[in-house]
């Protein structure tokens, strides 16, 4: 197996990278899964970017057949098995999620990583907000006490810019494809698990 880097949180827990993209419903409910499965549990949780379609490429649109179907036959059946309620955001084209990103890196910074994925995944599926506007991601930034004056200086800054890249080569290095993704110590782990499962997983690790 391949080393990817450490296994532990600042204050020796273990660590959990999560790989997610804002645009993808199965993130929402594959982090509701996780925080379910670590209840109790010593636990650092990183939330990680990866872009499904990073600009130029087109997004999805949900006037599409696309969409539609997937979430008639895959999303909503799972979300309703966990009693989450979500829906197909009407934004179309849907956005593009590398600003949003960029502010994860500074909401990282600031302590309130997962605060902010979390919120951010809830406005679009469960808000139907435009998550690629930037009053959009300011607003859902204040919503996790951060402060959102410095949002152009965020967007614009090469040191968010380049840990973001950084992030998303790392990606790409050990093999993410797909979201949600998780390594725990040094072993990948791609699509939603089921919380017992993943619970089970996550107790062979703990030292």
């Amino acid at each position: 197996m391949m080393f990817i880097d450490d296994n532990r949180g600042e204050d020796s827990s273990l660590k959990i990278r999560v790989w997610i993209d804002f645009v993808c419903p199965y993130c929402l409910l594959g982090k509701a899964s996780l925080e379910e499965a670590v209840k109790g549990l010593d636990v650092d949780i990183e939330m990680m970017p990866f872009e499904l379609r990073p600009y130029p490429t087109p997004t999805l649109r949900p006037e599409d057949e696309y969409l539609p179907s997937a979430w008639k036959y895959g999303v909503y059946p799972a979300a309703e098995r966990m009693g989450i309620a979500l829906s197909l955001p009407t934004i179309s084209p849907q956005p593009y999620t590398r600003d949003a990103f960029l502010m994860l890196q500074y909401a990282k910074e600031q302590g309130v990583g997962n605060e902010y994925a979390e919120a951010m995944l809830r406005a679009f599926f469960q808000q139907d907000r435009d998550i690629g506007d930037l009053d959009v991601i300011a607003d859902v930034a204040s919503s996790v006490g951060l402060r959102t004056e410095p949002l152009e200086e965020i967007i614009k800054s090469t040191l968010y810019a380049q840990r973001h890249d950084d992030e998303l080569e790392f990606a790409h290095r050990i093999g993410i494809r797909a979201v949600p993704s998780m390594v725990i110590r040094n072993k990948v782990y791609s699509g939603m698990l089921d919380s017992d499962k993943l619970r089970e997983v996550i107790l062979l690790n703990i030292d």
